[in-house]
């Protein structure tokens, strides 16, 4: 990378220094402004576009969010964006019979005699799975950035970050794609079934220890979990004998990665289930009474599970820790107490459809006063730069992307600790963090991220981005800081002017 010149650095630091403290916006209107508009788009987006505030100025806000709330599926994108996904071998195969594939390349790995053709084939094995996660990650921000179910591709982020599973734990690089999706399909549903999908899922079971689990040798990390940051939340209401006792009921639910089916005793065999990869052995579980929360759940094996998880998705307490948290995500990083406590009420009125809670909070003043002032993390500034400049034309190669968001410490998947990467601004606004986003917007900018250059080209494809366009003039200059503007006035050249837009106090918040 090329030195910044003088005035470049000079220019960085004008427009850094206010990135963590914006300056407060005019309350809104009666009637929205396109500018207001363009603010709640990017809340609710990834980015807002030129297409959704069209949309939103014509038909207005309730029927864009109608049409969000419950979106066409699968998302009609772009014909480019399409087949770049279609070309991915990660959505090509079910997942078992793709587990069990590496699961068989592994195993003749290790059993390779000679050990520079071990350590090969070891290392081969490791690239393959490292491709299958590059790949999920790559079809998540092709569907951020051109998906038009942009509140469902936010949701998708949301709650992988909440049901958090680490990529590096055992073979997890070759689930998270699949676990990934699953989300998206139930982003909008009910708490309940996303609840129960994640509990079944086999990347949710290796990376909480639960396949480790079992009657005579009880491993509490699942069920710590679930309680704390699933549900019911630190001060929820439970205590330690409800994480021992909802292990219990935990107990023999795990993952089996062959074809193979334990061998049972009879008394056993119509207890047995097996969905894909994930098995619930009755052999490894205990079939005690168990008492949670004050309910007792009488020991009848893997039904026990779903009276549990009933139980944990209803209670007030998991209502309103989910609720803050999505507030905490879409509103502030301290929500207003008021507003949560609306979520949560409607949560328990609706039986936790996610959907109706978005619409509780979108519809609420304390949303619309918030707009401007939520800081972005790095996944929202490194997405929305990229819609802003390329809303027209679908980028080729999201590799930078990728590498910008590990650079940036919020790579996919990538979250080692099961609470997922902090959603508050003291996480992401430290001088570091400002420096990088500088030279993220200086590469976009310039036209030169390689976000057009294909594997095995030397250069990138003519793609020079048009950040001055109308979604700009309309919806981005009118509330435009003074400070900002100045500093756009004294670019050079439209590479300069880019940068700057990309580095402003303005385009950091949301």
């Amino acid at each position: 990378m090329k030195a910044l010149s003088p005035f470049l650095l000079s220019g960085a630091a004008l427009l850094l220094a206010g990135c963590a403290n914006a300056p407060p916006q005019p309350a809104a209107p009666a009637t929205h402004s396109a500018a207001q508009d363009t603010l709640w788009l990017d809340r609710l987006s990834w980015g807002a576009s030129s297409a959704d505030l069209a949309a939103v100025r014509t038909r207005g806000r309730a029927a864009w969010l109608d049409a969000q709330l419950a979106p066409h599926t699968p998302a009609a994108l772009p014909d480019a964006a399409q087949a770049q996904i279609q070309a991915l071998g990660v959505g090509q195969q079910a997942l078992a019979p793709l587990v069990q594939a590496l699961e068989a390349q592994r195993r003749a790995a290790d059993a390779t005699a000679d050990d520079t053709a071990k350590a090969a084939a070891q290392k081969d094995y490791q690239q393959h799975l490292g491709q299958l996660a590059r790949e999920a990650s790559a079809r998540a921000l092709l569907n951020a950035l051109y998906s038009p179910n942009q509140v469902q591709e936010q949701l998708t982020w949301f709650w992988f970050n909440h049901f958090n599973v680490h990529q590096y734990k055992a073979n997890l690089r070759v689930m998270v794609g699949d676990y990934e999706q699953g989300l998206r399909e139930r982003s909008l549903g009910r708490f309940r079934d996303l609840l129960g999908y994640t509990t079944h899922h086999p990347a949710m079971l290796r990376y909480l220890d639960n396949e480790q689990n079992a009657a005579g040798h009880i491993n509490e990390n699942y069920a710590r979990e679930l309680l704390e940051l699933h549900t019911l939340g630190i001060g929820g209401g439970y205590s330690q004998r409800d994480v021992q006792e909802l292990a219990r009921v935990l107990t023999g639910l795990g993952v089996n990665l062959g074809d193979n089916r334990p061998k049972l005793k009879p008394a056993f065999e119509a207890q047995y289930r097996r969905d894909g990869l994930m098995e619930f052995n009755p052999a490894r579980h205990d079939f005690g009474d168990k008492q949670l929360l004050g309910t007792t759940v009488k020991g009848r094996g893997l039904a026990e599970l779903d009276q549990v998880l009933d139980l944990l998705a209803r209670h007030p307490s998991t209502a309103r820790f989910v609720s803050r948290q999505l507030a905490q995500y879409f509103v502030a990083d301290e929500p207003p107490p008021a507003l949560v406590e609306r979520m949560a009420a409607r949560w328990q009125q609706t039986d936790g459809r996610i959907a109706e809670v978005m619409r509780t909070m979108i519809a609420s003043p304390e949303f619309e006063a918030s707009l401007g002032h939520k800081f972005k993390d790095p996944t929202h500034y490194v997405v929305s730069a990229v819609r802003l400049a390329y809303a027209d034309k679908v980028v080729l190669n999201t590799g930078p992307m990728i590498g910008w968001l590990y650079r940036l410490g919020q790579a996919p998947y990538n979250r080692q600790t099961p609470d997922g990467y902090p959603l508050d601004q003291n996480a992401w606004a430290g001088p570091g963090q400002m420096t990088t986003r500088f030279e993220i917007a200086r590469a976009i900018g310039s036209g030169s991220a390689g976000l057009f250059k294909l594997d095995g080209e030397k250069q990138d494809r003519p793609a020079f981005p048009q950040l001055a366009n109308p979604l700009y003039y309309e919806g981005i200059a009118p509330r435009l800081a003074a400070a900002t503007q100045q500093a756009l006035g004294q670019a050079t050249s439209p590479q300069e002017w880019n940068t700057f837009l990309l580095a402003s106090p303005d385009f950091m918040n949301r």
